[in-house]
């Protein structure tokens, strides 16, 4: 993926990493327009920092097929689509409670980027160098306890990636995986203060200086996550779960 000189629509992108990689990618040059939920949020990230703005819900097909017609009509030069929207909730596997949270993440989080790689997959292919940037997680690889739905999803967006990264072999679209350590977000509550979580602007700086250096990558992974993604590789897949279900201050809380 090239750095700058693109047009990019990053649904999700009112905050956390979403935000943080907007104004970075702003910063390098390229055209951005977010997307999120909030009309009121979007007005004042569009006054502050001039982005573009779209209201979607990613979890509303329809939604996701009107907001992804007006970015193309508005911004007929997008060639870059990051699907930043996600949720994750601790769940209880153990009573049958869980099922609405499961439902909820399965839809943001998987069937929400494949909706919206399929509202752009004819305009991504008219455009001379475009690019998906999909969103996993280094859980993808190691599971935290208490999100199992949330694992599950990262490990099908990791092998969609994988999967959708050959369809467009030969195309004019490439495929870059983002492959996230714990970061301080508001993704889940306390999150953001979590002292075991990457700081977010440290996280996004790592992250711009591998899109530089990496033009090329597939997967788009900075040092911490490497722990958690390269495990099983490494032969200590069981360390790893272990270290991982004992540091994070939410494994210890009760999963609702």
């Amino acid at each position: 993926m090239n750095i700058t000189g693109n047009t990019v629509f990053i649904p999700g992108g009112t905050r956390g990493i979403g935000l943080a990689l907007a104004t970075r990618l702003q910063a390098r040059g390229n055209t951005v327009i977010v997307g999120g939920r909030n009309a009121a949020a979007l007005d004042a990230l569009a006054a502050e920092h001039g982005f573009g703005t779209v209201v979607i819900d990613t979890s509303d097909p329809d939604s996701i097929v009107r907001a992804s017609a007006e970015v193309i009509e508005r911004f007929p030069e997008v060639n870059v689509l990051v699907p930043m929207a996600g949720i994750m909730r601790a769940e209880n596997w153990r009573t049958p409670t869980f099922l609405p949270d499961a439902e909820a993440i399965v839809t943001t989080n998987v069937l929400g980027p494949i909706r919206l790689i399929a509202a752009f997959t004819n305009h991504l292919q008219s455009r001379p160098d475009a690019t998906i940037v999909t969103v996993s997680s280094g859980l993808a690889f190691s599971p935290l306890r208490i999100t199992p739905s949330y694992n599950a999803t990262k490990a099908a967006i990791h092998m969609l990636s994988e999967s959708i990264r050959l369809q467009f072999g030969g195309t004019s679209v490439s495929v870059v995986e983002l492959v996230p350590p714990s970061v301080q977000t508001e993704l889940m509550p306390g999150h953001d203060t979590d002292p075991h979580a990457m700081p977010l602007d440290e996280f996004v700086d790592e992250v711009m200086s591998l899109l530089e250096s990496q033009p090329d990558a597939h997967e788009i992974q900075v040092e911490r996550v490497k722990f958690l993604r390269y495990g099983e590789a490494r032969g200590d897949y069981d360390t790893v779960v272990a270290t991982l279900n004992a540091t994070d201050p939410h494994a210890a809380a009760p999963a609702r």
